[in-house]
């Protein structure tokens, strides 16, 4: 049981689903155990129906397809297409952001308001609209309208790409790899990995990075911005973290999912005086609302509201025997859930139209009249606390203090409102370089071990760490991003941390606000006058499996930064495709990939790519 996790209160539960006879995620893996080699190494196609074919590895078998592709072609192909999910995968969540923020100017989002004029005003500037005697709500709408188009192919190139430095502008237009709209390269990769079009593997991966970067300054960095003027810009807030959270007394609702438009009203439900009152009246003494994955990081970092754990705890929160409701929208929700749920009286609510679950109870989700519903979802989660089994009930004690909420704009308040401290440090020495480390678990390799022994290492070596996602909530659940934490820190990284009261690790959101880790960079580079490529800074995913990954991945290198995998890409099949994404990217991109599975070895591969960068800056 032991190398499933290191984190206590996952293996408590793992212990007490072992006893139950609860399968969970590290018991499917171990079944499908061998797992496919063809499709580990990309090397299997089934785009067409001659196939599927596969090439063998060995050399002794069959070396192309049966149209002629070779491994190569297949590879690049099969790595296309999974960047192009997880770029629609975020840049739908974009739309679907952008969709409410014109409802809600509109009058028409039952619950919400335009939270951050400031930040409206600064987004209504970069696309040339004007304030001037009119109301937020009449600029909302043309933004809105205005960023809409961004997914088509009238603007010509997406908006935020002017936000990157000149410079990296220029190696993207070098290279033809400027996105030109969200949708259309979506499409054009669906295009182009159909049998018989596009079987080049350069070319394939070109537009895979042209995909991704309409990912990151494009559909995502859509997501963050407006979520913001939305929900209100994200400042420091300190709050709970880890299944600890849960409350033997209370209620529970765990959010589970990507889309704050139904997080935020749920949370504002919960707070009804009705619904309090009937969580009473069925011997409950209130309602608790945390967060799982990245929804629980949009809520911990707007509103300090308990993230349960991280995406291999999901599962694990239903074993507690103490959830009346967990609530599903979009993205990295596993199937098994309403099989685990089966076990106990927790209900699955499933609430996105693009995202039903067998067996789940589904109440969709409608900006129109959001506060109503997400009452109705509140109220079934408080008619279902009778049915607890309490003999099932055991909740850890696991639960660790975070500050989370570190946007571009709280980070710029710490400094004082520039860059300046920042830069001096990075310039004196004290911070050797800034890191960013993102990414999911997977049960190939010890939950959390990746991201805690990665943040660690490199911390205690004067390297300033930003995260979202899944490995920020672990770093949460290990006392990281605490300001305390400093004490684990190098000696110019913790003179730093405890001068601003900032912890060694900040945390800057969910994986979709990747994207604020970008404008940071950049900012960072104009500051200096270089490109984003010449900075001392990286990018790690230790445990990463999700097909955003790959298009994250994909679109940080593209912006010119070193990414370190901990899990290895399904394209080892291609010796030539291997050689271009870790060396060859280099001279067109100046930025490459490596696979690293261990950390403190993938952290020795960071600290002297941040050594040779400061060293070409003349900074040592």
């Amino acid at each position: 049981m032991a190398e499933r996790s290191i984190d206590r209160a996952a293996l408590f539960l793992l212990k007490k689903a072992a006893r139950e006879g609860v399968e969970t995620a590290w018991d499917r893996f171990e079944k499908q155990q061998p797992q496919c080699g063809f499709g580990q190494l990309g090397i299997c196609c089934r785009n067409c129906n001659m196939g599927p074919c596969r090439i063998d590895p060995f050399g002794d078998g069959p070396q192309e397809g049966v149209c002629g592709a070779t491994a190569d072609t297949i590879a690049a192909r099969n790595l296309l297409r999974m960047i192009a999910a997880g770029a629609a995968a975020h840049s739908d969540h974009g739309r679907d952001i952008i969709t409410t923020v014109y409802a809600a100017a509109c009058g028409e989002a039952q619950g919400y308001e335009i939270k951050d004029e400031e930040k409206l005003r600064a987004l209504a500037s970069e696309y040339g609209i004007s304030w001037e005697g009119r109301s937020k709500e009449e600029v909302a709408r043309e933004l809105a309208r205005a960023v809409m188009e961004e997914f088509g192919m009238v603007k010509g190139s997406v908006q935020f790409v002017k936000r990157a430095p000149e410079k990296r502008r220029a190696v993207w237009e070098k290279a033809g790899v400027l996105p030109r709209g969200i949708d259309r390269e979506i499409v054009e990769s669906m295009h182009r990995t159909h049998m018989g079009v596009d079987n080049d593997y350069v070319n394939l991966v070109l537009h895979g990075v042209r995909t991704s970067l309409s990912d990151g300054w494009g559909g995502s960095m859509v997501a963050t911005e407006f979520s913001d003027v939305l929900f209100g810009t994200p400042q420091p807030v300190r709050g709970k973290s880890n299944l600890g959270v849960l409350k033997e007394d209370q209620v529970n609702i765990v959010l589970h999912g990507h889309e704050p438009t139904l997080s935020e009203m749920i949370a504002l439900a919960a707070k009804d005086e009705e619904l309090l009152a009937l969580a009473r009246e069925k011997g409950a003494t209130g309602i608790n609302v945390c967060g799982m994955c990245c929804t629980g990081n949009e809520l911990l970092m707007r509103h300090g509201i308990p993230v349960a754990g991280n995406f291999l705890q999901q599962e694990l929160a239903v074993i507690t025997g103490a959830v009346e409701a967990m609530v599903v929208d979009i993205q990295c929700i596993m199937p098994a859930l309403t099989k685990v749920a089966q076990c106990y009286h927790t209900k699955i609510i499933s609430t996105s139209p693009k995202a039903r679950f067998a067996d789940a109870l589904h109440i969709q989700f409608e900006e129109h009249n959001a506060l109503e519903i997400a009452k109705k979802i509140v109220r079934v989660a408080v008619e279902n606390f009778p049915n607890r089994k309490p003999s099932l009930v055991q909740i850890p004690e696991e639960e660790v203090e975070y500050v989370a909420g570190f946007s571009v704009e709280a980070i710029l308040k710490a400094l004082g409102g520039s860059l300046d401290p920042l830069l001096d440090a990075i310039k004196t020495g004290k911070i050797k370089g800034i890191v960013g480390i993102v990414g999911c678990n997977n049960p190939k390799h010890t939950h959390d071990h990746g991201h805690l022994n990665l943040t660690r290492e490199l911390i205690k070596n004067d390297v300033l760490v930003v995260e979202t996602g899944c490995a920020a909530i672990a770093c949460a659940k290990a006392g990281l991003l605490l300001p305390e934490a400093a004490a684990e820190a190098g000696p110019g990284l913790r003179a730093v941390c405890e001068s601003l009261e900032i912890p060694p690790v900040l945390h800057m959101g969910s994986c979709v606000d990747i994207s604020r880790i970008l404008v940071v960079a950049a900012a960072v580079a104009n500051a200096l006058g270089v490109d984003i490529s010449d900075l001392p800074v990286a990018g790690a995913a230790p445990e990463w499996m999700s097909e955003k990954a790959v298009s994250i991945g994909t679109y940080v290198v593209g912006s010119g930064i070193f990414t370190v995998l901990g899990t290895v890409p399904p394209i080892l099949g291609s010796k030539n495709l291997v050689e271009l994404l870790t060396k060859g990217a280099q001279e067109v991109l100046g930025a490459v990939f490596a696979v690293e599975e261990d950390p403190f070895k993938a952290a020795i591969l960071i600290l002297d790519h941040l050594t040779a960068k400061r060293k070409a800056l003349g900074l040592d």
